[in-house]
């Protein structure tokens, strides 16, 4: 009788399946971790637009009018959000329209800040949020 070597087509298949479902439970978790990835960056990112806000509200005794760089809004001369925050962050994407939407009514003494979440991190739970002087609800 013959001594053959080499692997059976069951083994095969079945080494197959075994890397199939590791790979599929990779991707998942890779997934997972960018999800929360960009929900912490949002978080950061409104925390850092509310710590500007604030400084430009001791500064000018107003927020400003719209979250731009350039916004003046009763400022002394020079003094702009950008003086107390270089550049406005971007909400990350996905998913697609995911903005951060800022309002502030005359006279300009409170403001809403409204970003949404993939899934819950921080504390808060997933879909959207509104920011505001009291904090973030």
């Amino acid at each position: 009788m013959k001594n053959k070597k080499g692997f059976t087509l069951i083994e095969l298949l079945v080494v197959i399946a075994i890397i199939a479902l590791l790979s599929t439970m990779a991707i998942v978790a890779l997934n997972n971790a960018r999800q929360k990835s960009r929900d912490a960056r949002r978080v950061a990112d409104i925390r850092q637009i509310q710590a500007a806000l604030e400084m430009f509200l001791n500064e000018c005794g107003q927020y400003p009018d719209s979250l731009t760089a350039g916004a003046t809004n009763g400022c002394p001369s020079g003094t702009t959000l950008g003086s107390f925050m270089n550049s406005i962050p971007t909400a990350p994407t996905p998913p697609a329209g995911n903005v951060y939407t800022y309002t502030s009514a005359s006279p300009y003494s409170s403001y809403s800040l409204v970003f949404t979440l993939e899934g819950g991190t921080g504390g808060l739970s997933s879909g959207a949020h509104t920011a505001s002087a009291s904090g973030v609800q």
